[in-house]
């Protein structure tokens, strides 16, 4: 089981977008998938028209009293299952504090159902805390959607050096271009400046697309309801070249 987390420092940079289509993308290649969504606004859960709450309560789950597999929830498409969001997730970093071997809480939680999947996919919230730490170090790889601009550029530059200071493995990083407009000559020139900069960048930008936002209207991926768009094309595009990486 590979543990993928979509994680950036800001906010409004497509990371739900990329969560949901891409954890649709490998279900739909025959992959047992689970999507967790982890961050408390629950968009990933809200696009996939589950309810946000999970039964018995987040910290019961969190705190190992109770198993995973009694809250995570089918969705309609084949091959893929969600874990949905809770309103308790915005305690998540206390109940990380109180916990004795906190690092480990990942690979923890997941143990119970790890044999049956075979990618879980992280929908985490932005900032730097106690949680997205856990996240880097359990995690397999960290998919980073870095709009080409300078302010989201240097957000990435900063999670770098968040990750030398930690001494944490930023191997495991891989930022990609998302919300992209090819006729923005700043876009143009910020990805040539960020490719150089950063090699360990996935060579894929997904362009800024109207249908990515219309995605709670029909609440489904985009690469499912539109899969011939240039975006789903690139989607798929982006998880084909992940699934090398890891």
């Amino acid at each position: 089981m590979k543990i993928i987390a979509i994680y950036n420092i800001k906010g409004g940079v497509g990371k739900t977008a990329t969560a949901v289509n891409l954890s649709y993308t490998a279900a739909a290649e025959g992959n047992k998938v689970l999507l967790v969504d982890i961050d408390p606004q629950g968009a990933s859960t809200f696009y996939f028209n589950t309810k946000a709450v999970l039964e018995g309560g987040a910290k019961k789950v969190l705190f190992g009293q109770k198993t995973i597999e009694d809250s995570i929830r089918l969705t309609e498409f084949e091959n893929l299952d969600i874990l949905p969001s809770d309103s308790q997730y915005r305690k998540l970093d206390t109940f990380l504090h109180d916990m004795k071997n906190a690092d480990k809480w990942l690979k923890k939680l997941f143990s119970p159902v790890k044999k049956n999947y075979d990618y879980v996919f992280i929908d985490c919230p932005p900032s730097i805390t106690a949680v997205s730490e856990n996240i880097f170090i359990n995690a397999d790889a960290i998919l980073v959607p870095v709009i080409p601009t300078v302010l989201s550029i240097r957000t990435y530059a900063q999670l770098k050096a968040f990750f030398k200071e930690e001494k944490l493995d930023d191997k495991k990083l891989f930022p990609f271009y998302s919300m992209y407009e090819r006729r923005k000559n700043m876009h143009n020139e910020s990805i040539l400046e960020f490719s150089k900069m950063y090699p360990e960048c996935i060579d894929v930008a997904i362009p800024y697309n109207s249908e990515i936002e219309k995605m709670g209207e029909y609440m489904a991926p985009l690469v499912h309801k539109y899969p011939n768009a240039e975006a789903s094309e690139v989607y798929r595009k982006l998880w084909k070249k992940l699934k090398k990486q890891i």
